[in-house]
């Protein structure tokens, strides 16, 4: 909304604003915040606003838990469900040492490397991330249930869609917030919704996605209902992907073109350079045992694959032009952290350039019944949180992005996790307990 710390104070003081959010993640995604009063906005430009960094999953040890939070003055954004008087705001905010340097296991600043990378190649990366979720209903006492909303299925409308003035209200908000809804539709599950909104640029697509699920949980909320973006809350029914759309510009033009004009070798190494990481990086984009109930049905993949249009791939280039031509990655879901995810896909699809990648043969095949003989030379993606975790250890790419620090700190986390489904006597029951209200 405004660009410049001088800016926001000047709207802050107009605007009836008291209070201010300041919003940041933990390593595995989960959104954090602290609220200051708007006197102490100016304060924390300058200085920022320190917070005990040992209490942050994957973040520091108690000898040295000191962090501070600096709000970027681009990211504000009013809360429309918080009325006034008395209005609140919030900001995404970069994390930073006593010593004022970047924490480097923040996936912010990860990925502005990332980006930072790619401007030096002269390449801006667009991203748009389509987010499904499934609304349920609540009990009297206001708390969960395993009862979907509706029993609606793909683009029905009501009765049968219960979902649409919901999704009409999560869309003017988000309007109001400055994010641009493009659809908004009843998906294929009962009660499963998506709606979308423009691409961007990928910090500002990464912060976007976390507005969108907060939006989406307060506006399920403010309407009796329970929004949930676990990758599959129910067995037997779709699960909820997040497809990542993403392509580049150079010198002002979209480097990837349309399947009739033939794609640019540019555009075909990124592509190679993330097929050949998403293995290794899978772990970061399904990062729950839940997560792999997805693949291999309900157009979630199996394989690592590509081809034009075909919802059976890893990745599949869709019928568009202009700007809107892309690449489109079928296999991550909403539970990821979108800062480290975007970083790691960028930096793959830079060394497919770098490293002038050739893109393997399209693969023009229904994979969820072709026969042995098509699908015996293709590689599959890990098939569970166990596969995922030796992949990611195993990955020199990964730890060049990350750092063995925070790689540690991660492994750490997703295989006590791990274990804990592993001795779990009834799946169903872990990922309820586990998941179910908190993602």
């Amino acid at each position: 909304m405004n660009s410049t710390a001088g800016e926001v104070l000047e709207f802050v003081k107009e605007n009836d604003i008291k209070f201010i959010r300041l919003g940041f993640c933990d390593i595995l995604g989960t959104q954090k915040n602290i609220s200051i009063m708007s006197e102490e906005l100016e304060s924390a430009f300058e200085s920022g606003v320190s917070f005990d960094a040992h209490a942050i999953r994957g973040f520091r040890d108690v000898t040295r838990s000191d962090l501070f939070l600096f709000p970027d003055p681009a990211t504000l954004a009013v809360l429309p469900w918080r009325p006034g008087p008395g209005r609140v705001v919030r900001f995404f905010c970069d994390i930073k040492n006593p010593d004022g340097s970047p924490f480097l296991h923040d996936g912010r600043t990860l990925l502005k490397q990332a980006v930072e990378r790619a401007g030096k190649l002269g390449y801006i990366c667009k991203i748009g991330a389509e987010c499904e979720f499934y609304l349920f209903k609540t009990d009297e006492n206001g708390d969960s249930t395993a009862i979907p909303f509706d029993n609606g299925g793909y683009l029905d409308i009501a009765p049968l869609d219960r979902g649409e003035d919901i999704r009409r209200e999560i869309c003017l908000t988000l309007e109001e917030m400055g994010i641009t809804p493009e659809t908004s539709h009843h998906e294929q599950g009962p009660g499963q919704n998506e709606v979308d909104f423009t691409f961007d640029d990928a910090i500002t697509s990464a912060d976007n996605l976390q507005t969108f699920k907060s939006v989406v949980k307060a506006i399920a909320a403010r309407n009796g209902l329970f929004a949930s973006f676990m990758p599959k809350p129910i067995l037997g029914a779709p699960g909820s992907g997040m497809h990542v759309n993403l392509s580049l510009v150079k010198d002002g033009r979209n480097v990837f073109k349309s399947v009739s004009e033939g794609h640019s070798k540019t555009a075909e190494s990124f592509i190679a350079g993330i097929l050949s990481k998403t293995p290794e990086i899978t772990l970061f984009l399904n990062p729950l045992a839940n997560s792999y109930e997805r693949f291999g049905e309900f157009e979630a993949p199996r394989y690592v694959s590509w081809s034009p249009q075909n919802r059976s791939q890893l990745i599949r280039i869709p019928a568009a032009t202009g700007r809107k031509v892309r690449m489109e990655l079928r296999s991550p879901d909403p539970a990821l952290n979108p800062y480290l995810s975007f970083a790691l896909l960028l930096a793959a699809g830079l060394d497919g350039i770098e490293n002038d990648m050739a893109l393997p043969p399209a693969v023009d095949a229904d994979l969820y019944t072709a026969d042995e003989s098509i699908t015996k030379s293709l590689v599959p993606l890990p098939d569970s949180l166990e596969k995922a975790i030796a992949l990611a250890q195993g990955s020199d790419f990964v730890k060049s992005m990350v750092g063995d620090e925070l790689l540690g700190k991660y492994l750490a986390i997703k295989k006590a996790e791990s274990a804990e489904y592993t001795a779990a006597r009834d799946k169903s029951e872990f990922y309820r307990e586990r998941y179910f209200d908190v993602i």
